[in-house]
């Protein structure tokens, strides 16, 4: 079965971890492309923002908030943190950190890096 929004991205996380799922139908489509080119990479960018750890401290190249217009975003009335982790040289996952819901949204996934931060 294909993934779609609101679906979660894995198996449901125990009582100490975040949930994650799709914040729309693209993700889904791109995480499904990442998993396919990058298992192991996406299993550990799965793993890492999984494990109650989505934001680093202190931030790393691979794993940091994204800046300016796209350091935040909506998501039904709420203005929540958009964060991103490199899979790949290329492959990105962003996401948003839900803590009142312990869920990360992901808003983009894929094997290309993402043209909005190219402006």
């Amino acid at each position: 079965m294909t993934p779609k929004r609101g679906d979660r991205a894995a198996p449901p996380p125990l009582p100490d971890e975040h949930d994650i799922r799709f914040d729309n139908g693209e993700s889904a489509k791109g995480w499904e492309f990442l998993a396919r080119s990058a298992p192991a990479h996406l299993r550990r960018a799965y793993d890492t923002l999984r494990a109650a750890r989505p934001r680093p401290a202190p931030p790393t190249a691979r794993h940091h908030a994204l800046r300016g217009s796209l350091a935040r975003a909506d998501r039904r009335g709420a203005s929540l943190e958009q964060w991103q982790y490199e899979v790949t040289g290329g492959g990105r996952t962003w996401y948003l950190i839900d803590d009142a819901g312990s869920t990360l949204w992901i808003t983009y996934a894929g094997t290309a890096h993402p043209r909005a931060t190219d402006s």
